[in-house]
């Protein structure tokens, strides 16, 4: 049987009919004429010498729907900027390159900062996502917005024509699209979904309390994927996190500023795949600093913000009880875990998925003391609204900026 099963606060699109791809594009095309849908594509420079990215510009060569492709460059020389475009240029649709580390959008940043903008300095994904947001609000025929990482080993154009489909369907009225798939090869993949995030979500619940926003972040099949869409008027008004938590602040964000009625999860491939992280950083002194164990502290340390933000109250007693409760409900993903690998005959090596609970449980120890300590943390930047009250020509700035750069 199909999987088609409606269990969370918010409605989820299945691939439940194999339906081409070229129809869903064809009416992707028809749609264009009536919302111009922006594809945003956040990269280093580094990227660019992976097979990943090689196919991403393979698939993408021929999309006739696009309004245009803006790709957010980080971590790149002037001469690899100028590559880059190259690079770029042979697709169909026009593509505008953000060079962040160029002197041009560093006077920008610069300028953000001097009034009082916070957490501008710090580089990183959330970064540049919040600069091609800016960016892309500056046209204002820009009407929708998908954003995918540039690591897919198994990329497929199916990924943009998914996200944008349900928010520019014009009988549809949903203003957010989150991504979802599953990470299966011969083993079962994302750690940090399985054997963190959501043993997390389910200990908050069991020691605060259900609530409406806890039951919205457990409806996401994979809330820790990269890619996802909004329209123009809900994307104004998010703050972006630069920090590792930006997908679990993304969601936050969304719940804040529309209706659970107007979110969707969409399933926008079989089974995905890219760069593997490593559970902890290099330096064993700074074990918690790196890899997968950074994240999921970050995530933690979100999640607990907003929540105090919504007047729940943390102490060192109820966390040390969130703590026992993430040690229990782990443990039974790992028994679940298990039993899907033996039913599908895949690899389960029990010892690393306890090692990995054991890494994430003491990234959970280092997030509640460090929320403890400071509960406002890492400020996200600002919403583009909020940018626009204070520089009310900063759209033109931003295309003036651009153009010089890709003159």
């Amino acid at each position: 049987m199909a999987d088609f099963f409606q269990n969370g606060t918010i409605t989820t699109l299945q691939d439940v009919a194999d339906r081409s791809l070229e129809d869903i594009e064809l009416e992707l095309e028809k749609f264009s004429d009536r919302h111009n849908m922006v594809l945003l594509l956040p990269a280093l420079y580094s990227e660019f010498e992976t097979p990943a990215m090689q196919t991403i510009l393979y698939e993408l060569r021929g999309v006739k729907y696009l309004y245009k492709i803006i790709l957010g460059l980080d971590q790149a020389s002037e001469e690899q900027f100028k590559k880059v475009k190259k690079i770029m240029s042979v697709l169909d649709a026009r593509v505008d390159v953000l060079w962040n580390d160029g002197p041009n959008v560093q006077k920008l940043y610069k300028e953000f900062d001097d009034q009082g903008f916070r957490s501008i300095n710090i580089k990183g994904k959330g970064r540049n996502v919040w600069t091609m947001l800016g960016y892309a609000l500056s046209d204002k025929n820009a009407y929708a917005f998908a954003l995918h990482d540039c690591d897919i080993v198994n990329y497929s154009r199916a990924i943009p024509a998914r996200l944008f489909y349900p928010i520019v369907h014009p009988a549809l009225d949903f203003e957010f699209n989150k991504g979802y798939y599953s990470r299966v090869t011969n083993k079962l993949h994302g750690r940090v979904t399985r054997l963190f995030y959501s043993p997390f979500i389910k200990a908050l619940k069991r020691t605060y309390g259900a609530s409406e926003y806890l039951d919205y972040m457990d409806s996401f099949r994979y809330a820790l994927s990269g890619e996802f869409a909004f329209i123009r008027t809900l994307a104004r008004g998010i703050r972006i996190s630069p920090t590792w938590g930006l997908e679990v602040s993304t969601l936050s964000e969304v719940y804040d500023n529309t209706s659970v009625r107007r979110i969707c999860q969409t399933e926008i491939m079989e089974s995905y795949e890219h760069k593997h992280q490593e559970l902890t950083g290099d330096n064993p002194s700074k074990a918690l600093e790196g890899g997968v164990a950074k994240m999921s502290i970050d995530i933690a340390q979100t999640i607990f913000r907003v929540m105090s933000q919504r007047g729940v109250t943390f102490s060192e007693e109820s966390l040390t009880s969130l703590r026992s409760s993430f040690f229990y409900e782990s443990r039974k993903a790992i028994a679940r875990y298990d039993a899907v690998a033996k039913f599908n005959a895949l690899d389960f090596d029990r010892k690393k998925e306890i090692e990995a609970v054991e890494t994430f449980d003491k990234a959970l120890q280092e997030a509640c003391a460090s929320f403890l300590a400071d509960p406002l943390g890492v400020p996200s930047l600002s919403a583009w609204i909020s940018l626009r009250s204070v520089l009310p020509e900063i759209s033109e700035k931003f295309i003036q900026t651009v153009m010089e750069d890709n003159k």
